[in-house]
């Protein structure tokens, strides 16, 4: 069966292969093995401390079949940005400028380079092996990471962004990188892009610290500001279902939107709900329902199935119960899918 979990130092080696097989754009998952277990280490560190406060650590799930091991996605929470290295974004400003001697007024924008110390909490390194989309595996594996912040919620910021993939061109070429960072930094936008996941300090180095006007830029990059990659579509349209809308912050790299919601009114962490397990039974009577379940017993662990509530209990199937770890009487958190559910 199917289940959601908090990734593991045994997880590495497929992990690593997943990542590879992710496209180019989605630059979060291109780390070596070394950089990418070191991330396996720091989130098997974030789901085992005891203290309840933020940090800046990384809490990654995988999408994993129980019975033959195989991982084919993962999502991640990152409890904090900013801190230590800033949260790097361009914020779009607007502003009127007129001459009276020349009788002449113009409105401009433009992009501010900005830096986020005491960051929110961010979503993001979503992906999942194509031939296993559907059937909802794609809404659970992003979904779960709401779970887990309603699961724990001294560990994450009061605010939650997702930085979104921007546009890019068929041949993998990136219209906004190749017109205003990469002509600053010099290196290929994959590179730039995934060593921004390990170190930050490059862009203080070498980015340029005086605003963007648009007007100094091509229609078609001025008009991408703020698109999405075709692919992120539908996690954006989720998103914003979920109660997420749009920010004047973008992506230095590629001018992908910044989405935000402010934590308790995302829907999702709204509708998570702490039940008791009430029967551990081998099948369930009619007017069961579809959700997720999830239990902190050794990290986190999530199922998809179907379930049968009554007041603040829920009665679970036994192959569930021993997949989450629990029994009659423990402890567990319910989430249905979709906002209208």
């Amino acid at each position: 069966m199917w289940i959601v979990r908090s990734v593991r130092i045994e997880d590495i080696d497929a992990l690593f292969q997943l990542a590879q097989s992710a496209t180019k754009g989605l630059t979060s998952l291109q780390l070596d093995r070394a950089r990418l277990l070191d991330r396996v280490e720091q989130s098997t560190f974030a789901f085992s401390r005891t203290g309840i406060s933020p940090r800046g650590e990384p809490y990654v799930l995988v999408l994993v079949n129980s019975e033959t091991g195989e991982l084919v996605g993962t999502s991640t929470v990152y409890a904090k940005t900013g801190g230590y290295q800033p949260l790097y974004a361009y914020r779009r400003v607007e502003s009127d400028h007129q001459s009276e001697l020349l009788g002449v007024s113009q409105h401009r924008v433009r992009l501010d380079l900005e830096r986020i110390h005491d960051g929110p909490t961010e979503i993001g390194s979503l992906f999942l092996r194509g031939i296993y989309r559907g059937e909802g595996r794609g809404r659970w594996l992003s979904l779960a990471r709401f779970a887990l912040i309603s699961m724990l919620p001294h560990r994450f910021a009061d605010r939650v962004i997702a930085q979104m993939r921007g546009r890019s061109e068929p041949d993998g070429s990136v219209p906004f990188w190749d017109a205003v960072a990469g002509r600053f930094i010099p290196v290929d936008f994959a590179i730039a892009d995934a060593m921004s996941t390990i170190s930050k300090q490059f862009i203080e180095e070498m980015m340029p610290q005086h605003p963007i006007y648009l007007e100094l830029l091509a229609k078609k990059i001025r008009d991408g500001i703020g698109q999405v990659h075709t692919e992120t579509e539908p996690a954006v349209a989720m998103l914003k279902a979920e109660g997420f809308t749009d920010t004047d912050l973008f992506d230095i790299f590629d001018a992908g939107p910044v989405i935000s919601a402010e934590t308790k009114s995302i829907l999702a962490v709204k509708r998570t709900r702490s039940l008791t397990v009430g029967r551990v039974v081998n099948q369930l009577n009619e007017g069961s329902t579809q959700a997720m379940v999830a239990s902190g017993e050794g990290g986190f662990t999530s199922v998809l199935t179907e379930i049968r509530t009554n007041g603040d209990t829920v009665d679970l199937l036994a192959s569930d119960a021993k997949q989450l770890r629990i029994e009659s009487g423990s402890q567990c958190v319910l989430m249905t899918l979709r906002p209208d559910q």
